[in-house]
């Protein structure tokens, strides 16, 4: 019959490996889980902190008491191929009939700016209060100064 041997079973050391790993690996599945409830947590906060400040600055309740406006859009076209050479055909007409023009040759910068004054829109200006340096606070005279020191003394 066998010897009883004097070190201990190899199964169970192997036994409790094994029961020691299962228990790590559970322990680092449930600090996974728990991590990844504490981020869902903060990315909803996030979430609603976002949606909060988005409705601070929703004006779209604005919109009805301002006047619409109705203004000509120049980007309603799309710039292809056939309509870019198109577009350069005609800008390189335009920008040869400017050179060859007799007022623009006399004096390009007065013809330039003669053209700005004739096509861009007449602007209200409302004549400005001037202002003095320091920011229209008038200044006390020096005499006055001296008038007040004179009184303060009396006194």
């Amino acid at each position: 019959m066998g010897k009883p041997s004097s070190r201990p079973d190899s199964s169970s050391k192997a036994d409790k490996k094994f029961d020691k790993k299962v228990q790590f690996y559970a322990k680092v599945r449930d600090t996974v889980a728990s991590l990844t409830a504490k981020k869902d947590i903060t990315k909803k906060k996030k979430l609603r902190s976002r949606q909060k400040k988005l409705k601070a600055y929703d004006l779209s309740a604005l919109s009805e008491f301002l006047p619409e406006l109705k203004a000509p859009r120049a980007n309603d076209f799309k710039l292809n191929c056939k309509s870019r050479q198109q577009l350069i055909l005609k800008e390189g007409k335009q920008l040869s009939a400017v050179l060859e023009h007799p007022a623009f040759q006399a004096d390009p910068l007065a013809a330039i700016h003669q053209h700005l004054q004739n096509t861009q829109p007449v602007l209200d200006e409302k004549p400005k209060k001037k202002k003095n340096q320091n920011g229209g606070r008038k200044k006390k005279s020096k005499k006055s100064k001296a008038l007040s020191r004179q009184q303060s003394m009396d006194i």
